[in-house]
């Protein structure tokens, strides 16, 4: 049975989260608006919501699960794919003795 990375979503972010318009497609998420929750064992993301639904650690709208790799985040109609935000690399900075030769 997939055992299932809980993270989630803090305060701030999720009051934005729950009033920005739906989106269809895979949803880019940034993981400082995350905190690492506990793990929970279920063979579906669906499973893992209703096993957790009504406790004290229940699942809320922006949280996300993780399992082996792929992120699946709650919204109001129900899982859909998440990506870990990741920033392009800046370009390389060139050094003075470049600069000097260029000019």
């Amino acid at each position: 049975m997939p055992l299932f990375q809980i993270h989630r979503m803090k305060d701030a972010p999720r009051q934005q989260f729950r009033w920005a318009p739906h989106t269809s497609g895979v949803t880019i998420v940034k993981p400082k608006d995350y905190e690492l929750g506990n793990t929970v064992d279920a063979p579906t993301a669906y499973a893992a919501w209703i096993a957790l639904k009504g406790s004290s650690t229940e699942l809320s709208v922006g949280d996300i699960l993780e399992s082996e790799g792929e992120l699946r985040i709650l919204k109001y109609i129900g899982f859909e794919e998440a990506r870990w935000f990741v920033p392009e690399p800046l370009p390389p900075k060139e050094s003075a003795e470049q600069q000097c030769a260029v000019t």
